[in-house]
């Protein structure tokens, strides 16, 4: 019994790490995503959510009869779904051709030293709509081997991921929670919960790596790219690392294969006079008078005939349903902040994708862990109760929100971008408006403002385009291509002369480097102080609810939270976010693609850091309300009156304690012949 419950705690902390890995992982390729398929932030908020999606079309069934058959192969099946999701989502690396750097001079930079990105004699500027070929060759070109749609492989491997996914939590802290002994549930529970947080450490990490690979790598000298991991239009080998993550979560399944449908009685739940052959099974069964019949097979019209009986029962609970509603809130909080933390480290602090990555995984992560690893220490030393458990989890919500904060006044200025957020004179605060990319310093140039190839002059500001910058001529070649006789870099200085400008955007702004560890520091505390809270909060939904309703009341919460906080959270995340874009790219369709900078200042202040502390205010008021129904919850099942003079508790306590002395002590073969001379 021993031995099988500790395979099974394992089996499942690692099943818990494997999806932690893969989900952790797609959210650290959403940048990489993003610029491979030239779609913007809410789209990858859908993909994003199509996880969520696959849990939805299933959860409510899985989690109500997936309790009455064979949990641990249930769970397997649901790995197995999970890695062949996870291979879908590389599919479209094999099936589209190599990733196309925009740019409009790097073709040329490598077959001479001698290109001329704004020649002098060159006609008034056009746009680059002119310059494109008929209507009819474009949309052809679309609609041969155009990356736009490919996203929809992404979506749907997404979705059998979450379909996947979808037993593993329910089943799995059940199971743990009919098998192991009392006093020890919490903690089982908190190690396999730290699991899914360890996932992540290696998902970020596994993410840091492939996005400093190129996507291409294996076709692509790497020698003759003109950008770095730095730049806006870097795309790493996001395909490698779903390929590693598939067979890692295959591996998980293999386990349960092996592990039985039940588990012998815990000690502390049968009597001690009976000897080991006489301890019966546990099956999880809403009728209480059959819950020790390992010999019934399970009923399926039955089951169907109580399950909405069943549903009633459950939300009929007030303790239930606001707990419902203040996790909602705070996973709409939590989601949208994490989905794109990883972006907003990027885009505000000038850091690269394979560094925010990094940072998320080495830094990050592991105090979540620990928080959640330390909540299940603290509930299992101190015995929290129901409201003890409650009031540690809302205590340490608020106090990491407070912190949250200083997140505020930790805020970025946007970086200088000639045209867009400055002047080509150096004055700031400009209103972006496409006709200001032009000024007279470029006006003899035939430039492009659809096209995004920035360049850092001498004078610190980045230009969108070494044409844009007014430059005449270029050195070297490559990465090291230098362009000289920048009419706009002359400009801000106020004096003329062979100015030059280097590819690539101009370097972080000192102010930033500076606060950006202590806003790592602080994103650091306050994430260990909020997770502290993440196992004595889900104990109080596993407490409060009665032995027959547990799996079903998990699955429901799960159902609620992923449907209306895991699906649309990150869509409208990513679509406010998508608001503050400043330069858009464009993509073979000659629609609108990926972001290539956004207005960081709106960004940070006002719209993720506003929105993530907004929802997480809503969700404090309405945990005042929940705190008073709880107490009621607990004062009416301590003090219930029943005819023998029992209180309700007692009762149920009782009768339970009645059919377990029944079967231990009885042998199996009178068992159903013997029950009233046991008792």
């Amino acid at each position: 019994c021993c031995k099988e419950f500790k395979m099974f705690i394992a089996a499942l902390s690692f099943a818990y790490f494997a999806k932690a890995l893969s989900g952790s992982y797609l959210k650290s390729t959403i940048t990489q995503l993003e610029r491979r398929f030239d779609i913007p932030s809410y789209l990858i908020g859908i993909i994003d959510g199509s996880f969520e999606l696959g849990n939805l079309l299933v959860i409510a069934f899985v989690s109500y009869f997936g309790a009455k058959l064979h949990r641990p192969k249930i769970i397997a099946v649901g790995c197995v779904l999970m890695s062949f999701g996870t291979f879908l989502i590389a599919m479209p690396h094999f099936l589209i051709g190599r990733y196309k750097i925009e740019t409009s001079v790097r073709s040329l930079l490598n077959s001479t030293n001698n290109f001329h990105p704004c020649p002098e004699t060159s006609p008034e500027p056009t746009d680059r709509a002119s310059l494109q070929p008929s209507r009819g060759k474009v949309q052809l070109c679309c609609e041969r081997g155009s990356s736009v749609s490919m996203w929809i492989y992404i979506f749907l491997g997404n979705v059998l991921r979450g379909i996947g996914e979808t037993p593993v939590q329910p089943l799995g802290i059940s199971y743990i929670d009919d098998y192991a002994q009392t006093g020890n549930a919490a903690f089982y529970i908190g190690c396999v919960q730290t699991f899914s947080v360890v996932g992540p450490v290696f998902g970020y990490l596994l993410g840091s790596l492939c996005a400093k690979i190129y996507v291409d790598f294996e076709h692509v000298d790497m020698e003759t790219l003109t950008i770095t991991p730095d730049d806006a239009r870097w795309v790493g080998a996001w395909w490698l690392g779903y390929l590693i993550t598939g067979i890692v979560t295959l591996t998980s399944a293999v386990p349960f294969w092996f592990l039985p449908k039940s588990l012998p009685v815990p000690v502390d739940k049968h009597d001690f006079s009976c000897s080991p052959e006489q301890t019966r099974f546990i099956t999880d069964s809403p009728n209480l008078e059959h819950k020790f019949r390992q010999e019934e097979p399970p009923n399926l019209q039955q089951m169907v005939q109580d399950f909405v009986p069943t549903l009633k029962s459950l939300f009929g609970n007030p303790v239930y349903i606001i707990y419902l509603c203040v996790s909602i809130l705070q996973f709409n909080s939590l989601i949208g902040m994490v989905t794109y933390k990883p972006k907003y480290i990027e885009q505000h602090y000038g850091q690269s994708a394979s560094t925010a990555n990094f940072l998320m995984g080495v830094i990050n992560i592991p105090a979540v862990a620990l928080g959640m690893f330390s909540g299940g220490l603290v509930m299992k030393k101190y015995k929290l109760g129901v409201m003890g458990a409650a009031k540690f989890a809302f205590g340490t919500s608020l106090l990491g929100f407070v912190l949250s904060l200083f997140f505020l006044a930790m805020g970025c200025e946007n970086s200088k971008v000639a045209g867009i957020t400055v002047s080509y004179s150096g004055v700031e605060g400009l209103s972006y408006q496409e006709p200001s990319l032009f000024s007279d310093c470029n006006s003899g140039c035939l430039c492009s403002r659809r096209e995004w190839d920035p360049v850092c002059g001498e004078n610190g500001i980045t230009y969108v385009s070494p044409c844009l910058a007014g430059c005449v001529s270029s050195t070297g070649s490559g990465r090291n291509t230098v362009f000289d006789s920048c009419r706009c870099v002359a400009l801000v200085n106020g004096q003329p002369g062979n100015l030059t400008a280097a590819l690539g955007r101009c370097p972080g702004r000192d102010s930033c480097d500076r606060i950006f560890p202590y806003f790592m520091a602080l994103s650091v505390l306050s994430s260990f102080i909020i997770s502290l809270g993440g196992t004595p909060g889900f104990m109080v939904l596993v407490r409060c609810m009665k032995p027959e309703l547990k799996s079903l009341a998990i699955g429901i919460y799960t159902l609620a939270t992923r449907t209306l906080a895991g699906i649309p959270a990150p869509i409208y995340f990513g679509a406010i976010i998508d608001t503050t874009c400043l330069k858009w790219s464009y993509n073979i369709c000659d629609g609108r693609g990926a972001c290539r900078i956004y207005n960081t200042s709106a960004y940070s202040r006002i719209l993720y850091l506003g929105l993530t502390l907004g929802l997480r205010t809503l969700s404090f008021f309405l945990c005042i309300s929940g705190f008073a129904f709880l107490k009621r919850h607990i004062r009416r099942e301590e003090k219930s009156p029943l005819s023998d003079g029992s209180t309700e508790l007692e009762s149920s306590r009782k009768e339970e304690g009645v059919f377990a002395l029944r079967e231990q002590c009885l042998p199996a073969s009178d068992a159903r012949r013997d029950r009233e001379t046991c008792l």
